[in-house]
């Protein structure tokens, strides 16, 4: 019999629970869509009340970061088929399980992330040889020495639901020092519109205080990011529902949803490469 863990959280720890939540219900469903054991075998053991995460991350939200992880995947798997001994970082990682859907035995991984997330994090998915965590802010550049970085072997950075927390100065500097640093890599990240950031503060604001405040925006990535650095090359873009077929299972609720924020471009995954 597995042996459940009661959790005494706080309010960054909270967070990170949705998106597991969300990959390791949804996935059961629609295991097509995504398959994540490894996100299942952590909610097995939480004691832990999800009703408010559920209410908050209903059906199409909760698919919203299925399609987020398997273009992330995707993408991932791509490179690692050229660069197989690449160095992978997950810039504020949280409890993702990406490394256990991607490893090849040969990747070495980063797991990066605030202190308080980082030791939460491991009380779930223990530190190895090949996957290690960096308890440090992404803004604090130190990272950048923390990490084993080879131009020939490749790097590729992951950032799901990360940029859209910053203000649009601070994810600038970030990029154009990455950029400066790891020429030849790549990194992918979703992205939100105006409207959708409208939409989510104010959302965010009835939820109550503790409530993160979204600031990023991008509309067309070709005509933000290479204004950035002539190091910056946008490979690839689409909105997020684009490349997944709708399922007849889904909620005719879901389904609006999805075309409505197809319609108006609310999210975007972006894969920008760092020219050497």
């Amino acid at each position: 019999m597995t042996q459940k863990l009661n959790l005494n959280i706080g309010t960054i720890e909270t967070t990170m629970l949705g998106p597991l939540w969300a990959r390791a219900t949804f996935s059961k469903l629609y295991p097509d869509l995504l398959n994540d054991p490894k996100a299942a075998q952590i909610i097995k053991i939480l004691d832990y009340n999800f009703s408010k995460v559920q209410e908050f991350l209903d059906e199409w939200r909760g698919l919203g970061l299925l399609v987020r992880a398997r273009s992330f995947d995707n993408a991932l798997k791509k490179y690692i088929e050229k660069h197989p001994n690449t160095t992978v970082v997950n810039i504020g990682a949280g409890l993702d399980t990406t490394f256990f859907r991607v490893d090849n035995g040969k990747i070495k991984w980063y797991d990066l992330d605030l202190p308080d997330a980082v030791e939460f994090r491991k009380k779930f998915i223990p530190e190895s040889p090949q996957s290690i965590c960096i308890a440090k802010s992404a803004l604090d550049y130190s990272w950048f020495d923390d990490i084993e970085f080879n131009a020939e072997k490749g790097i590729f950075f992951i950032a799901g639901g990360f940029i859209y927390y910053f203000k649009e100065e601070e994810i600038y500097a970030l990029f154009r020092a990455m950029a400066e640093r790891f020429l030849g890599g790549e990194i992918i990240f979703d992205a939100i519109s105006k409207l959708a950031k409208i939409i989510m503060n104010r959302r965010s604001k009835k939820a109550g205080a503790e409530a993160k405040s979204f600031h990023f925006s991008v509309g067309n990535p070709m005509k933000k990011f290479p204004k950035w650095s002539n190091k910056i090359e946008v490979v690839d873009w689409f909105t997020i529902w684009a490349r997944t077929p709708r399922n007849q299972n889904w909620s005719k609720k879901t389904i609006k949803m999805i075309n409505i924020a197809e319609r108006f471009k609310t999210a975007k995954i972006v894969q920008v490469r760092f020219l050497k």
